[in-house]
């Protein structure tokens, strides 16, 4: 498992915590740790997601993923 750290624009509030932290535990292969507003840090199986599908989840909700660690 990869340990992987984001950083998130555009989060405001507990609800768009909850839709992140869904929209990543969608993910095949990704294992939440945290997500704050602003953040979210998680593991991924890099047989199963990439980055790219980790970015995409977040875009999905109306997010940007502005880096990535």
């Amino acid at each position: 498992m990869t340990e992987l750290s984001i950083q998130i624009s555009g989060m405001t509030c507990g609800h768009c915590v909850k839709a992140v932290r869904d929209a990543l535990t969608a993910v095949p292969g990704v294992d939440v740790d945290d997500v704050a507003i602003g953040s979210a840090k998680l593991h991924f199986d890099e047989t199963r997601a990439d980055l790219a599908h980790i970015k995409q989840a977040v875009i999905e909700e109306g997010f940007l993923v502005t880096a990535a660690e």
